[in-house]
């Protein structure tokens, strides 16, 4: 361990102070790093609990040696959290949130008698690591609830008492269901392997909107017909687009709307440094999508991982990634878990993934021309009391191809300023003012239009 380590918030304390620091009255500490990373320092005797319960991997701890005295290691990069559940800042979108919900089950399928509102969030390695093991007065429930609303000590059960700005009552459910919590209140999709009754529907895109009805919605909805035929699940998808083209979007609505448990596999949660680490990663994920089923695997930027085996200097334990995906892929799908992968490099994808078989569906998603934007901002503007004055049309045709994001982003910005202004509704002027605030970050938009491959 190099002196580039330092306690958190004592920037100017020199490494050699650490043992003092752990044996002054507390079993563990966290420390910044100057990459800008957090580094998790405890005594043995805590990780070794950890690791009997299979909380954590051996393997995922380092040791570190001052004198004699054995003190073991997590280390965490800049975009992942590692703090005291506490102490964490609360989600502002779905993923966090469900990443959350996945560690807390994980943990509690390993250790049912910890505290968990004081253990510590590693999100690398997609656990709680408890800290104490008496009391247990706060619930799950309690402490998933606290964890979403950044501190306030409020159960997420029933999910109809728990109010929350950003996350929608669906996205709740699915929250909820994730962290393998329920007490019959919980609204969606009913018994596990059924799905939501009617229609999905995705304001704005129709053509992907039907193309998810008919592909993977009609399919779960009515199994026993498409079996009779020989079509036992849902196959594999391919979403390619330029980013911000609504594709993680259009994924989670549909993901909200199955209510099934869903696995991010992206390079914050999977990528790691070390040689058989990522491979390790992968093949338990995909294993714990099965044991979910149905469920839903979530591919984000498959060029980090599925990327061509010649390209750039691969080597062999590159190999054994792809190769661990490849294996796993078909294996998932005939077990009822639903893959979806996205990309805006579909150039750089493996060609092994892109025969049928694999990924059957490889869904253009290009930016939303001036139909599709007319009928987002009508969705988006549905739920808000607005004026009568408001010229969607001329809304759309300026926000036409360009990001999804920044449609959202007028609306919310026309709100925030009549707000300010101590209006009752969003009135047509706040909107122009939020979207000459919104001036495109890409000249060089594409023009096409949703279609398919």
């Amino acid at each position: 361990m190099s002196d580039s380590w330092l306690p958190v918030g004592f920037a100017v304390t020199p490494v050699r102070h650490l043992a003092g620091v752990l044996w002054s009255g507390t079993d563990w500490q966290i420390f910044a790093t100057q990459e800008g990373g957090r580094a998790l320092i405890a005594r043995k005797s805590l990780a070794d609990r950890w690791a009997d319960a299979g909380i954590v991997e051996r393997s995922s701890l380092v040791s570190v040696w001052f004198g004699d005295q054995e003190l073991v290691g997590v280390t965490s990069s800049a975009s992942q959290v590692l703090a005291p559940v506490d102490k964490c800042l609360a989600p502002r979108e779905l993923r966090p949130a469900l990443a959350f919900a996945a560690a807390l089950r994980t943990t509690r399928e390993h250790d049912a008698q910890a505290a968990l509102h004081d253990a510590i969030y590693v999100e690398r390695l997609s656990c709680l690591l408890p800290t104490s093991w008496a009391g247990g007065t706060v619930s799950d429930a309690v402490v998933l609830g606290s964890w979403l609303t950044g501190g306030l000590a409020v159960s997420v059960l029933p999910v109809t008492g728990l109010q929350h700005a950003w996350l929608l009552p669906g996205q709740l459910d699915e929250v909820v269901k994730t962290a393998g919590l329920t007490d019959g209140a919980v609204s969606g999709a009913g018994p596990r392997g059924g799905v939501a009754s009617g229609r999905f529907s995705l304001p704005g895109r129709p053509a992907l909107e039907a193309f998810f009805n008919d592909h993977v919605v009609d399919v779960v909805q009515n199994r026993e017909r498409y079996r009779a035929l020989g079509i036992g699940n849902p196959a594999a998808i391919v979403l390619e687009g330029p980013p911000g083209s609504g594709k993680t979007f259009a994924v989670e609505q549909l993901v909200t709307f199955l209510g099934w448990p869903s696995f991010a596999i992206d390079a914050s949660s999977i990528g790691s440094p070390y040689i058989h680490e990522t491979s390790r990663k992968v093949g338990k994920l995909f294993r714990d999508a099965i044991a979910a089923a149905p469920s839903v695997v979530i591919v984000d930027e498959m060029e980090a991982f599925l990327a061509a085996r010649e390209i750039g200097a691969s080597g062999h334990h590159r190999v054994e990634e792809v190769a661990e995906f490849l294996r796993r892929i078909p294996e998932a799908i005939a077990a009822g878990v639903l893959v979806i992968a996205m990309t805006n490099r579909l150039d750089m994808i493996d060609a092994a993934f892109l025969r049928r078989g694999r990924f059957d569906h490889i869904v253009k998603v290009d930016y939303a021309g001036e139909g599709e934007v007319r009928a987002l901002l009508v969705a988006m503007l549905a739920g808000l009391p607005a004026a009568d004055d408001i010229d969607i049309d001329l809304l759309a045709r300026r926000l036409a191809l360009r990001p999804i994001s920044d449609a959202a982003f007028v609306v919310r910005e026309g709100a925030r300023l009549a707000a300010r202004s101590k209006l009752a509704a969003i009135d047509n002027a706040s909107l122009q003012a939020a979207l000459s605030a919104a001036e495109t970050r890409d000249p060089a938009l594409s023009k096409s239009r949703i279609g398919f491959i």
